[in-house]
């Protein structure tokens, strides 16, 4: 009897095994029917991308920082790029990626592998700024009705702002915080050499490679720009951001937050050759895009960096390269552009004044609640001007511009804290000084650009957050660990 039930289990668990290896089966010739589908209908890049999208897809929903990776890399490889499917929109892949993201992390929370929110003295302001916002945008509906980009772009936003305290809650351990530098660093550093090989390639061929991706909502022609958009002159860096000013924002935040690095006593790379040549890519890239604003932020950020005990390094550097821009005569058409810059001597320039007496018209017909983000109340007035904070103070008031500087305050008084703690620990020294680096720059390259608050570009807005949830991380774990050892 016994041999006949063992008999009987074995053909059951033979006979499982083939069930499985069928259902398999079915499951690769679907896909491979699918893949088939796709080079014949579309082209084999797509179809190499949506497959290699699908096994993504698969592992970030079975691990948090899968897709806290996926989310920065889209951020950084393809912040323009949407899915090509419409739900009464076209999402995009930052929404789907932070979509992917938040629902891993709050699975966490929902079977309890995830316990105790971790809580940050910026959050009471970073609460009311988020209320503010809410209310502005409600405020702003009198003058014009939202159309669906807008409100798609608004609960972008908030969920942008909404990553800081989810990932100052999910980064609980110096480990994860020095993996994401090092991601940070490959990933930046892959679109740093990316906007260099465009930039290097024939106009013709650049343009060719560059409109592929219009089959995911980038601009099908006119990609390659100039300054002054001017083709008898240079021509600027742009990689897969499109903008050469959102590109340099993006490239002068991340080579800002690898710079510590390369004198780092404990780099996250053993090679400290990688990191030089990782931020050395980056500003580059930087330099390229022929965005001022970004280059003046990262060297003035570079500057305050050299401040710092174990960093005075950079100081020689800074001269030196200062020395190189002034006298080289391939870098004379640079200096001759901030000279513009500063004289309001070129179009672009005179462009911008233009823009921020508009804006301070604006701001003193409306100083206190701004007109929110729909319209305006006559068509003689509009919000858009290139500085961050111009283009706040028309759609949230100076009230949201005062709100806003507390909160970058308080985030920077909470590192300063965790600054005088942290001398000792190595380990977080640099990560630390790195990441509130990055939000200086940010900071400074928003005087000059908008690129952080507009609601149509989600990937610098959240790129933006992202750094400021980077900086409070980084000052939790060192008080802890300093609270820890005492």
């Amino acid at each position: 009897m016994m041999q006949s039930t063992n008999a009987l289990q074995n053909w059951i668990a033979r006979l499982d095994r083939r069930v499985y290896a069928i259902l398999i089966g079915l499951i690769v010739g679907a896909l491979g029917g699918l893949v088939g589908l796709l080079i014949a209908a579309t082209d084999p890049l797509l179809a190499a991308g949506a497959v290699l999208g699908i096994l993504i897809g698969l592992y970030i929903l079975t691990s948090v920082s899968g897709a806290l990776y996926a989310m920065i890399a889209v951020v950084a490889l393809l912040p323009f790029g949407t899915i090509p499917v419409k739900i009464g929109f076209t999402p995009t892949f930052i929404d789907g990626a932070m979509g992917a993201f938040l629902m891993v992390y709050l699975f966490q929370w929902m079977t309890g592998r995830r316990q105790f929110f971790r809580l940050t003295p910026a959050y009471a302001p970073l609460l009311l700024y988020i209320g503010w916002l809410i209310w502005s945008f409600v405020f702003g509906l009198r003058y014009a009705p939202p159309t669906a980009q807008i409100l798609r772009e608004f609960a972008e936003t908030l969920l942008s702002i909404g990553l800081v305290f989810v990932l100052v809650d999910l980064l609980r351990d110096p480990v994860s915080l020095r993996r994401l530098v090092l991601v940070v660093m490959v990933i930046a550093g892959t679109e740093a050499v990316i906007a260099l090989i465009l930039y290097a390639l024939p106009d013709t061929v650049a343009e060719r490679t560059l409109i592929r991706l219009a089959r995911i909502g980038y601009p099908n022609g006119g990609v390659i720009r100039y300054v002054n958009d001017d083709p008898a002159e240079a021509e600027r860096a742009i990689g897969t951001w499109v903008d050469p000013n959102a590109l340099g924002g993006f490239l002068a935040v991340t080579a800002t937050m690898i710079a510590p690095q390369v004198f780092s006593r404990k780099p996250v790379l053993r090679w400290r050759i990688v990191a030089w040549g990782v931020f050395g890519v980056t500003a580059l890239a930087t330099f390229l895009s022929y965005s001022r604003a970004s280059m003046l932020a990262l060297a003035l950020s570079i500057g305050v960096i050299s401040l710092f005990r174990g960093y005075r390094k950079f100081i020689p550097l800074i001269l030196l390269g200062l020395v190189a821009i002034l006298i080289l005569p391939q870098t004379r058409d640079y200096v001759v552009r901030f000279l513009q810059a500063f004289t309001a001597g070129d179009l672009s320039t005179q462009m911008r004044l233009g823009e921020y007496g508009d804006a301070l018209r604006l701001i003193k017909q409306y100083p206190v609640t701004g007109v929110g983000f729909t319209g305006t109340p006559s068509i003689d007035l509009y919000t858009n001007a290139a500085s961050m904070y111009l283009i706040m103070a028309n759609q949230i008031g100076l009230v949201g511009v005062a709100i806003f500087a507390s909160t970058m305050l308080t985030v920077f008084a909470y590192g300063w804290k965790a600054w005088k703690r942290v001398q000792d620990n190595i380990e977080l020294r640099s990560i630390l000084l790195g990441y509130h680096a990055a939000l200086l720059a940010a900071l400074l390259n928003g005087a000059a650009d908008l690129y952080f608050f507009r609601l149509d570009f989600q990937g610098s807005i959240t790129l933006f957050w992202l750094t400021v949830a980077l900086a409070l991380s980084s000052s939790r774990l060192v008080l802890e660990d300093a609270n820890q050892q005492n």
